[in-house]
């Protein structure tokens, strides 16, 4: 199970000016998130870097690590929701949507098809950004489009590879870096981004089975949510 969340009190009372403000100004658009990422800082990094170029409020980004012999995304995702539930009750704060980021990595794919399962059946709510194979990818597709399946020992190579294209001669990627998403939008294109992983969705349209969807991610769908570049996924769609 997730780990219970400890929010310390002068974080727990700047939400709940935040949420007060937003219950008074009725007319305000603006939408609370919590990402929930499990394992490594990977992708917690890089919200968290993001997060930075969002309005102050709008983004809490948690990480956590299931521990003991049920290890699935099942539980990841069972967990989340607890959690945001938690969260909720801690700050006084509303989540507008709860976003579950996770990869197939080892899981098994039965494991993997019932957790996304699991958060459609919870839409609009809840939702899932997930990677088959590995979250890299999405890095990978700001530069081109891939719609080969990528071995995980392969995923360093190519987006050294690519920076190194774009001028950085001596990088190294760094699994856990901070930098990822400051390099990424400075030395690449978000919005070919998300394009990429649009035509690489309808590739696997007909396919219901997500565990053969390799490579394929949805990340997409939560940095377009998070920017309001919903538009640029419709028009894609429509082409």
């Amino acid at each position: 199970m997730a780990r219970k969340v400890k929010i310390p009190n002068h974080i727990k009372k700047r939400h709940e000016r935040t949420e007060a403000t937003r219950i008074v100004g009725a007319k305000s658009k603006r939408r609370f998130f919590l990402i929930v990422c499990e394992g490594e800082k990977t992708e917690p990094n890089y919200f968290e870097s993001l997060k930075n170029d969002l309005p102050k409020g709008v983004l809490d980004v948690y990480d956590f690590k299931i521990v003991g012999n049920g290890h699935n995304t099942v539980t990841l995702v069972n967990s989340a929701m607890a959690l945001r539930n938690e969260w909720q009750l801690q700050t006084n704060r509303t989540i507008d949507k709860l976003w579950i980021v996770f990869d197939k990595d080892s899981f098994s794919d039965q494991s993997f098809n019932s957790a996304i399962q699991t958060c459609i059946a919870n839409n609009p709510n809840v939702d899932s950004a997930w990677t088959n194979e590995a979250f890299e990818l999405w890095y990978l597709l700001h530069f081109h489009y891939y719609n080969t399946g990528i071995k995980r020992e392969q995923y360093q190579k190519l987006i050294e590879k690519n920076f190194k294209e774009k001028g950085l001669k001596d990088y190294i990627y760094k699994k856990n870096s901070t930098e990822m998403y400051s390099l990424l939008e400075k030395y690449a294109n978000r919005e070919d981004a998300i394009k990429h992983a649009v035509n690489l969705e309808n590739h696997y349209a007909d396919q219901q089975n997500y565990s053969t969807q390799n490579p394929c991610t949805k990340v997409h769908k939560l940095v377009a949510e998070l920017f309001g570049l919903q538009k640029l996924i419709d028009a894609e769609n429509y082409k």
